[in-house]
């Protein structure tokens, strides 16, 4: 794994571990397994977040086993090129998948990136992907095993779990390395697909009138009702949790295996996915790895690129012969405020092909900067947020505010945004022009252009032509 630039004493610990990790495979150590559970379009909406509403016990209790992360954030806040993001450890902008990869959409990951199946593959662990995939080319993902048998769109958590057990004990001699993705709580094409029946999972129902309305959302009985159902497909991917988890104590792989459990981007109401604010970006992460302290809270902002070289270090296998974005989180997994985890980044242009709107963004513990690099057009909608219930009943009441933001400001940006998140945690009061936080910005702005930079951004060009 090359590596260079500003980032390159950011990495020389994880080569330290990586080696040392690999050595103890070498000697015969115990297997060490990996699962990554990766749910669609969940947002913070748990027990062990603090959330008043969901019911998320599997998850509750992998947390108060593990580590959870309070600042865990995507790098976009979109299905495919956040999947690509998870498995390659490259921001968007360098692996080359910009956005959806079915139908029209049609986006690749360049043919020279290597994702971590195909490395781990190289390191002697079978792989095997169960449920929604969701990346393209096949070949720069593939996986060993696809055990989709019978789960229902990846819906049913209950069978999901099954086929990752029948993968197991397959060859249960030789390391496993397990992508354990639901399609909950994604929108189906109407609703929540809670509609059906899905054999050994429980329905877990939601009063409307009683539930927690989160405030970037409006309060309208539209919005109820969808959040109804949204919180039950959380649930029922809560369940696939618990499944996975009680196959892993079956097969006696509780104590070598490494779980992460994350989601790809924020929920599937307008203002959080396709978004990078804070409800499009801030996500759950739980880690367990083996004989961890238990219950750790960690403050340390990570983000989504440090899950492929967290994975490799754990399993001590080498990374690609080019640079990755991020670092192993093993070493900080039992701190709840390691030092040097003070800022992230984000790269998001593109959800659908249709929705071309590039934003960079630095986030940091107090101040996050947007840079929006096609301010002079509208935020573009994805089809199925435009069609929701919510957002077709903001548009018909003729509403001035969709929660705590105009929705002029929404639909019109300013091309810089910077919001203060200790006094503005709603990121409504753009401080871009203030003249107080001057200082701030430049600051900001100059980090965000050496990340676009080191990282090869194209769109780092625009600081020389405009």
């Amino acid at each position: 794994m090359r590596l260079s630039g500003s980032f390159s004493l950011v990495f020389t610990g994880t080569i330290i571990s990586m080696a040392l990790a690999a050595q103890a495979i070498a000697q015969d150590a115990p297997p060490r397994n990996v699962v990554l559970m990766v749910v669609d379009d969940q947002g913070l909406d748990a027990g062990c977040y603090g959330h008043p509403t969901a019911k998320t016990p599997h998850l509750d209790a992998l947390a108060a086993a593990g580590t959870r992360f309070e600042y865990a954030f995507c790098t976009t806040a979109s299905c495919s090129a956040s999947r690509s993001v998870i498995l390659s450890g490259l921001h968007n902008h360098a692996n080359g998948q910009y956005g959806h990869m079915h139908g029209y959409n049609n986006f690749h990951t360049r043919a020279s990136v290597r994702s971590l199946s195909l490395l781990l593959s190289d390191a002697g662990y079978r792989t095997c992907s169960i449920g929604k995939y969701h990346v393209q080319p096949e070949a720069n993902y593939h996986f060993e095993h696809y055990g989709n048998e019978g789960i229902q769109g990846a819906r049913n958590g209950a069978r999901m779990a099954d086929n990752a057990r029948a993968f197991i004990l397959q060859n249960d001699e030789q390391p496993f390395f397990l992508y354990f993705c639901t399609s909950d709580p994604h929108r189906a094409r109407q609703g929540f697909a809670n509609d059906n029946d899905y054999p050994g999972i429980e329905v877990v129902e939601y009063d409307a009138e009683t539930l927690h309305v989160p405030d970037f959302l409006p309060d309208l009985p539209e919005t109820r009702s969808e959040l109804a159902e949204y919180y039950q497909a959380v649930s029922r991917a809560d369940q696939a949790l618990g499944e996975l988890v009680d196959v892993l104590h079956e097969t006696g792989h509780w104590d070598d295996t490494l779980l992460i459990y994350t989601s790809d981007n924020g929920m599937p109401f307008p203002g959080a996915k396709t978004n990078l604010y804070e409800p499009g970006m801030r996500l759950p992460l739980v880690v367990r790895r083996p004989s961890q302290e238990a219950g750790v809270v960690s403050k340390a902002l990570v983000s989504f690129v440090d899950f492929v070289p967290t994975i490799l270090e754990y399993c001590g296998a080498e990374g690609p012969a080019y640079d990755l974005h991020g670092r192993s989180l093993l070493r900080i997994l039992e701190e709840s405020d390691p030092p040097g985890w003070g800022q992230v980044f984000a790269s998001h242009t593109f959800h659908e092909i249709t929705m071309y709107y590039p934003m960079r963004v630095i986030r940091t513990a107090r101040y996050k900067y947007i840079l929006n690099l096609a301010d002079g057009l509208p935020f573009p909608f994805a089809s199925d947020l435009y069609a929701s219930p919510t957002w077709q009943a903001v548009l018909a009441g003729n509403f001035e505010k969709y929660g705590a933001r105009r929705v002029e400001d929404y639909i019109h940006r300013a091309r810089h945004e910077l919001y203060d998140l200790q006094s503005d945690p709603q990121e409504v009061i753009n401080l871009a022009d203030d003249p107080d936080h001057a200082e701030v910005l430049a600051d900001l702005q100059q980090r965000l252009r050496a990340f676009q930079q080191t990282t090869g951004d194209p769109w780092s060009v625009k600081y020389r032509y405009e």
